[in-house]
């Protein structure tokens, strides 16, 4: 099999871990300082991988500065805001389905802001998939935990879903040339600036060193913020905005899923079903048109 045909696959099942991450991270770091060791170390990594690869920087300063502007939507604001919004109370399955928010808002806006047209089915495929994530995470509404959730966060992590849906649109619209894994180096570095300063003023920098730390650092930065994220990069450069964008609506299922396994939450039927309605609106939504015979 091609990589076309299994990067999506594979960047659905990485992505997906990061709800456990986030949820165990809170346990051992503040949110904001974890993801500023996380960016450092991604973007160290990423350099090191680039000189020994012999990668060719980009020399236009202008490529430069809009790799760094990506970085601060993708990763600094967007992770940024979902991560403190879970550490102020926000339930996992509601962050997730806010963040799920972000496939419908990319094709609402890609046709505006790139003109990138939309089909009948690609529609379809959409709806479909933000029907079955509803589905699938609206009986955690009218539990306990819907009383306690604080409104500036679940604020905080709906402007989190518009920085990563317009930073989606921003990468596809000016980083379609260079290097993947330069460009990628500089993202982080442009996450990092957004995200330090905020853990300066917002926390206290309090991180218990452990293995249980390592071990997160370590899937975060290797797992999640190099192999899912160059995933994802390359398939934003070889497919449409709107495509690359609704694998997201898998994300919340999945991790539900994980949570099940490895926290012990229930999985109830809506899950389920919302799961194969999420499959199919993704498969509708990705499908390449069959040209016609001649």
């Amino acid at each position: 099999m091609t990589l076309d045909r299994l990067a999506p696959a594979i960047f659905v099942l990485l992505w997906s871990t990061g709800w456990v991450v986030a949820k165990f991270g809170a346990i051992v770091s503040e949110p904001l300082t974890f993801l500023s060791i996380r960016y450092f170390t991604a973007a160290v990594l990423f350099g090191g991988l680039c000189l020994a690869s012999g990668v060719s920087w980009p020399r236009d300063g202008r490529t430069v500065l809009h790799a760094l502007v990506s970085g601060a939507f993708l990763h600094g604001l967007y992770l940024g805001a979902v991560w403190w919004a879970i550490g102020e109370g926000v339930p996992a399955a509601l962050s997730s389905i806010i963040a799920a928010l972000q496939p419908l808002m990319t094709a609402l806006a890609a046709p505006f802001v790139i003109g990138e047209r939309l089909s009948l089915r690609q529609k379809l495929g959409l709806g479909l998939g933000f029907l079955g994530v509803l589905l699938a995470v609206l009986p955690k509404f009218f539990g306990a935990e819907a009383a306690e959730m604080p409104a500036s966060a679940i604020v905080v992590n709906m402007l989190g879903m518009a920085a990563v849906t317009y930073g989606t649109i921003y990468q596809k619209q000016h980083l379609q040339k260079g290097d993947i894994r330069a460009i990628a180096t500089l993202q982080y570095i442009g996450a990092l600036a957004v995200t330090f300063p905020f853990a300066l003023g917002l926390e206290s920098l309090h991180v218990d060193f452990g293995l249980a730390f390592l071990a997160l650092l370590a899937w975060s930065v290797l797992g999640i913020s190099m192999g899912a994220i160059l995933l994802l990069l390359y398939l934003i450069r070889r497919g449409q905005v709107s495509r690359a964008a609704s694998l997201i609506y898998l994300v919340p299922p999945i991790a539900a899923l994980q949570a099940a396994a490895i926290f012990g939450e229930e999985l109830t039927v809506p899950m389920i079903l919302g799961t194969a309605i999420v499959v199919a609106g993704v498969y509708l939504t990705n499908r390449k048109d069959v040209a016609p015979a001649e």
